[in-house]
């Protein structure tokens, strides 16, 4: 056995007697069975009653099941995550979210990595890839080329992590979870060669996030202001000098190719870059990046009427800035 915790936060309030969610119960409790062989496993349960039952029912009995202290803040994913990192019975930590899964080289790696850091984040890859998977796989490509994407996962040392815990009022949580260890005196190593699968979601799902998403950038004032330049460019170039508009693409594509083979390597977690994002990947990027236009101007007029809707409300704030994080703790 591994010497950590594996935490996932759950809630699942959808969840009902449909067969797509048994099936997706059944899958998700296979992996878990998978898992608790290799490491102690919790799962923190923020679902309806009758949803938390259910999958008592379905886990295996190796698993722990436990439902989410109330703690302050509208993010409730933060909530179920500090109700793991405090009943964990190790001090290294991986959490994961319940898209996620990992493989026993991946996750004995993230472990390990935790000797060098106190938070480490590996490389989410979708498996399998419909339609929208490769259309979002494109972010995670350029997120790759221009410094690191932010997976579905992470671990940590429990003893970096303040004891109060991290904001629960951001709607970039994980984010949030890194910049506080940071702040705190804790150091971040980006394992961008450590491969871990994850499940994408259904495309309903996958077209209800894209505002969402494009939100989180509040949290990255440089990043927010290039995306909210896309849109403009593309305008003016199109009004202008169409004839620049395929040069523009073919330069997205290029970024994203060089995001594709980064770390094209078997240093973490035994698997080729290039394997785990097919070469056909690049080729989405103008399209993301068009996408990411709009919704970016999108998220600016949310914000002016008081932020993205998160579950019965509203979130403002993407998140802390690492200099505010660290006069709060240093």
């Amino acid at each position: 056995m591994i010497d950590a915790e594996y935490v996932l936060p759950l809630r699942w309030d959808d969840d009902d007697d449909d067969a797509d969610a048994d099936g997706a119960l059944s899958e998700l409790a296979a992996y878990l069975q998978v898992l608790s062989a290799l490491i102690d496993v919790t799962v923190v349960d923020g679902s309806a009653p009758a949803a938390f039952a259910r999958h008592a029912s379905a886990f295996p009995a190796a698993v722990r099941h436990l439902p989410v202290e109330p703690r302050p803040g509208r993010n409730g994913k933060v909530a179920g995550v500090m109700t793991g990192v405090r009943a964990s019975r190790h001090e290294r930590i991986v959490l994961g979210d319940d898209d996620v899964r990992y493989d026993a080289s991946a996750l004995a790696t993230v472990v390990d990595l935790l000797g060098v850091a106190d938070v480490v984040t590996p490389q989410n890859f979708f498996a399998p890839l419909p339609w929208h998977a490769r259309w979002d796989t494109a972010r995670i490509l350029l997120n790759r080329a221009l410094a690191h994407d932010y997976p579905g996962t992470l671990a940590l040392r429990r003893s970096a992590l303040p004891e109060e815990g991290y904001d629960g009022d951001v709607l970039f949580e994980n984010l949030e979870l890194i910049r506080t260890v940071r702040a705190a005196g804790g150091t971040h190593l980006a394992a961008d060669d450590c491969l871990v699968a994850r499940r994408p979601p259904s495309a309903a799902h996958f077209l209800r996030q894209r505002v969402r998403q494009a939100y989180d950038s509040f949290a990255q004032p440089g990043r927010l202001a290039a995306e909210l330049l896309i849109l403009p460019v593309v305008l003016v170039l199109a009004v202008r000098a169409p004839r620049w508009l395929p040069a523009l693409g073919a330069v997205a594509v290029a970024a994203a190719e060089a995001g594709r083979r980064r770390g094209d390597g078997v240093r973490h977690g035994g698997r080729r870059t290039r394997r785990a994002f097919p070469a056909t990947s690049a080729l989405w990027a103008p399209l993301w990046l068009l996408e990411r236009g709009v919704c970016a101007w999108i998220a600016v007029g949310l914000r002016l009427r008081g932020g993205v809707r998160y579950s019965d409300g509203r979130l403002a704030h993407a998140g802390n800035s690492l200099r505010a994080l660290r006069a709060r703790y240093q």
